[in-house]
């Protein structure tokens, strides 16, 4: 799974939001799929230079993913680099193609996690899911010191018990 970091949530929540708001979503253009927005999101590459690198190689995300090699010299490999760089990783991209990742659609309420993986406002739930849940991750792992230790001499005068 994705770190669970700032930026990833922050990429996550910005490609709902940008995916939300297109009218340019088409799941067969390797730009403008569910992939492909997170990628444009994360790269600042258009839907066109995504779709153009793309076509270097052969298939969709899931097949591009699965033929990745990180030093094939190819534009598409050096892309998925830099998304798994950031922090993704390739079971991410592949699940976020197809809307398939148990734990982020165990997110959602058991009548709504029958998602159609080519409707934008499926992809858009799935990612709102997906970034909720490592928000949770996230805050699971911020520790705030106990006062208590931080002050044992304190006489606590005005704090409620």
């Amino acid at each position: 799974m994705a770190k669970a970091t700032f930026e990833i949530i922050s990429a996550i929540r910005a490609t709902a939001k940008s995916l939300a708001a297109s009218a340019t979503y088409q799941w067969g253009h390797m730009g403008a799929c569910n992939c492909g927005f997170l990628a444009q999101q994360v790269t600042s590459l258009t839907k066109k230079e995504i779709h153009t690198a793309a076509m270097e190689g052969h298939g969709d995300w899931r097949e591009q993913l699965n033929d990745y090699c990180p030093t094939s010299g190819l534009k598409m490999d050096m892309l998925i680099s830099h998304l798994l760089e950031f922090g993704f990783d390739i079971d991410d991209l592949t699940h976020l193609e197809r809307l398939s990742d148990r734990e982020v659609l165990a997110y959602l309420p058991s009548e709504s996690r029958n998602l159609m993986h080519n409707r934008k406002d499926h992809v858009v739930i799935y990612l709102l899911a997906m970034a909720q849940r490592l928000a949770d991750q996230l805050l699971a792992k911020i520790k705030l010191p106990d006062y208590d230790q931080l002050h044992p001499s304190s006489s606590r005068k005005g704090i409620p018990a």
